[in-house]
C-alpha cells in the first residue's frame, strides 16, 4: 500500500475496550505487513484525561495482550507508535470539532498533501447520530472520496430507527462514505465462501434444491454476558446476532454467482437474498421461532450465574439469550430448502459452523448390508475457532464385503496457511483506507435484515416467554430448539467430538 494516500485515522471512544482490544492491535499488524500509508496518523479521542505518552502506553499493553503478533512489540512498536496521537475532547461540543478541523489543516500543512481522513465511531449507539450531525455541521465530511464515517454495530434497534438513522445519515453524507462494520465478514474463513462456490466447478452445479436437502448456520458462544447486562437488556441474541452476522453468512451461502467483484454487485446480490427471505406471519412465528434463557449452573467446574442474576440485568427479564429460526429464501434456486440458525450464550460449545446437508443418494444398487451405515454427503464449513472445511462422502471399508462408511476429507487452515491468519478488524479496516466498501453493510441490507425478524420481535414483544429460564449453560439450548429441526426429521450437527 505504498501508494494509499495519506490518511489520518480519528477514533472516537479512543479509549475504550475495543480499540485497546481489536483496533490498534489490528493498525499495528497492518502497519508490520506494509499495509498502512507511508503517511499516517491515528488519534484516539475520548473524555479520559491522558497525556500522549501515557495513552501510547496503554495501548502498547492491548497490543501485548490482543496482538496476533506480540512478538512484533519489542522491534516495532516504538515506530508504530509515532503515528499515535491522543486528544481530550468532548465529542458533544461544537469546539471540539473545530479543534478536529484545525488539527487537519495542520497534518496537511505537513504533509503537503491531501489526506484522507477516516472517523472511526467507537462509542455507544446513542452517541453516534450526535457525533455524525456534529462532524457534518463542521463540514469535516464533504468530500466524498476523502472522508469516511465507520459505525459499529448495533446499527438501529429495529427496522424503524435503522430506517430514520440511516435517513438522517444519507442527509449530511453520500453511501460511499458510510461503512457499517460486521466483524464476522472480515473473516477469512466466511470470505472464503465465495470462492468456495464460485471458483470450484465441483459445487456450484449442485448447490440448489435439487440436490441439497438443508442448510444449518450455528453461531455459539460458551461465555455468558460477562458484566454486559445492561447492553444485552436492550439487545438480545435476536438483535445481537441473527439480523446481523447470522443474515449476513446466510446470504453469502444463499446469494447467486456475481458478474463480477465490484462492490455494489455482491451486495446486490446479498440484498436479493434478504428480500426473498419468507417473512413470518404472526401465527407462524410460533412454529418457526424459538427463545431461550440461561439459568445458573455449573460449567467445567465453575458456577456460572443466571441471566437474570447478572448486573444491570432486571431479575424478571424476559430478554433472549438464546435464539433459533427456520428461514425459506423463496426463489427458483432454494424453493423449500428450510435454512435452520441458532445462536446464544452459555452453550456447550464456542463454534460457528455452517452445514450444508445433501439429499441422500439413491442405494438400490448396493447390498442391504450396505446401507446400515448409509449417510448422505455433508459440507461443513467451520468459521471460528476451528477453521477448516470438511466434505463427507461414503467409501468402501476394506474387506470382501460391499460395506460403506461415511469418512471426512477436510481442509485445514492451519496446516495449509499457518497460524498467521488476519484478524477480521485488519481486513476491514485496510479496506476502510482503501475505500473498498464490498464486506460492509449498505442502507437498504440493513433495512432489509431488519424485515426479516421484525415479525419474530413483534411476537415475542407481545408475547412473553412463560418458561424463562429454560436451558442450562453448558447445553445446546432449550428443547423447543431441538423440537423446531426435529418436526422435520432433522437434528443440529456439530463438528466431531474428536476435532473439537
Amino acid at each position: 500500500m505504498t501508494k494509499a494516500q495519506p490518511t489520518i485515522i480519528y477514533i472516537f471512544g479512543g479509549s475504550g475496550d475495543l480499540t485497546q482490544r481489536k483496533l490498534i492491535p489490528a493498525l499495528f499488524n497492518l502497519y508490520i505487513d506494509s499495509y498502512l500509508p507511508k503517511h499516517c496518523k491515528i488519534i484516539g479521542i475520548a473524555r479520559n484525561e491522558f497525556a500522549t505518552t501515557a495513552y501510547k502506553s496503554h495501548l502498547k499493553k492491548g497490543v501485548q495482550k490482543f496482538s496476533r503478533r506480540k512478538e512484533a512489540v519489542k522491534e516495532s512498536w516504538a515506530r508504530f507508535s509515532k503515528q499515535l496521537d491522543y486528544a481530550q475532547l468532548d465529542l458533544t461540543a461544537d469546539k471540539s470539532y473545530k479543534a478536529i478541523a484545525a488539527q487537519i489543516a495542520a497534518i496537511r500543512k505537513e504533509w503537503e498533501e491531501e489526506p484522507t481522513v477516516i472517523f472511526y465511531l467507537s462509542v455507544a449507539p446513542q452517541l453516534a447520530p450526535i457525533i455524525a450531525k456534529k462532524l457534518s455541521a463542521a463540514k469535516l465530511c464533504e468530500d466524498p472520496q476523502r472522508s469516511r464515517i465507520v459505525f459499529e454495530k448495533p446499527f438501529g434497534h429495529d427496522l424503524e430507527s435503522a430506517t430514520t438513522l440511516n435517513k438522517t445519515l444519507c442527509k449530511m453524507f453520500k453511501e460511499e462514505q458510510i461503512y457499517r462494520i460486521d466483524h464476522y465478514l472480515g473473516k477469512e474463513t466466511v470470505q472464503n465462501i465465495l470462492a468456495l462456490r464460485f471458483a470450484n466447478a465441483l459445487f456450484e452445479p449442485i448447490w440448489n434444491s435439487h440436490y441439497i436437502d438443508h442448510i444449518q448456520i450455528t453461531a455459539a458462544e460458551t461465555v455468558s454476558v460477562e458484566g454486559r447486562g445492561s447492553y444485552y437488556e436492550g439487545s438480545g441474541a435476536l438483535r445481537d446476532m441473527v439480523q446481523n452476522h447470522v443474515l449476513q453468512m446466510l446470504c453469502l451461502v444463499a446469494m447467486e454467482a456475481p458478474i463480477s467483484f465490484d462492490a455494489d454487485e455482491i451486495r446486490n446480490k446479498k440484498l436479493d437474498v434478504l428480500n426473498a427471505i419468507r417473512k413470518w406471519r404472526t401465527e407462524d412465528v410460533h412454529h418457526n421461532a424459538v427463545r431461550g434463557q440461561y439459568s445458573k449452573g455449573w460449567v467445567e467446574g465453575t458456577e456460572v450465574k443466571g441471566y437474570r442474576e447478572e448486573t444491570g440485568v432486571a431479575p424478571d427479564s424476559d430478554v433472549d439469550t438464546f435464539a433459533a429460526a427456520r428461514f425459506y429464501v423463496d426463489n427458483w434456486r432454494w424453493k423449500d430448502v428450510p435454512f435452520y440458525v441458532r445462536t446464544g450464550k452459555c452453550l456447550n460449545e464456542k463454534t460457528t459452523l455452517i452445514t450444508i446437508q445433501f439429499k441422500p443418494a439413491p442405494d438400490f444398487a448396493f447390498p442391504e448390508e450396505a446401507a446400515h451405515s448409509w449417510r448422505s454427503n455433508r459440507l461443513m464449513l467451520s468459521i471460528a475457532p476451528k477453521m477448516d472445511i470438511r466434505l463427507r462422502f461414503q467409501a468402501k471399508q476394506p474387506g470382501p464385503h460391499m460395506s460403506l462408511q461415511p469418512v471426512d476429507m477436510v481442509f485445514n487452515y492451519y496446516s495449509a496457511y499457518g497460524d498467521n491468519e488476519p484478524e477480521a478488524y485488519e481486513t476491514l479496516l485496510e479496506d476502510v483506507i482503501e475505500g473498498n466498501p464490498t464486506l460492509f453493510m449498505r442502507a437498504d441490507q440493513v433495512e432489509a435484515a431488519w424485515r426479516v425478524i421484525k415479525p419474530i420481535m413483534e411476537v415475542w414483544s407481545t408475547k412473553p416467554p412463560v418458561d424463562f429460564p429454560n436451558y442450562t449453560p453448558g447445553s445446546w439450548g432449550p428443547e423447543d430448539a431441538e423440537a423446531l429441526i426435529a418436526k422435520d426429521g432433522h437434528h443440529w450437527v456439530a463438528l466431531p467430538v474428536e476435532e473439537s
